[in-house]
């Protein structure tokens, strides 16, 4: 299982006390949402609807990678990746 690191933004950082950066393990990105969410109860909402899809104004990026141009949640990670998690802003 590997280790990550998590970049939260500004707006979820409530649900981690605060802190900008946390560390998660998960073989997946779907699994460390899934073991981000017990340690930080209701990110996985923020992030995830209700069939458990990452929500689309939620980007979610593997060491700059777009997870949606990989496998999705099942994007398989290595010890030391980094998650930045970026929700979209909408401007006109």
């Amino acid at each position: 299982m590997a280790t990550v690191s998590v970049q939260v933004p500004t707006l979820l950082r409530k649900l981690t006390g605060g802190q900008d950066r946390v560390e998660v393990s998960g073989t997946t990105v779907g699994q460390s949402i899934d073991n981000l969410e017990r340690t930080h109860p209701g990110l996985k909402y923020k992030l995830c609807d209700d069939t458990g899809n990452l929500r689309r104004f939620i980007n979610i990026y593997v060491n700059q990678d777009d997870i949606r141009f990989l496998n999705d949640l099942d994007t398989p990670l290595n010890d030391g990746d980094e998650l930045v998690i970026i929700p979209a802003i909408a401007g006109g």
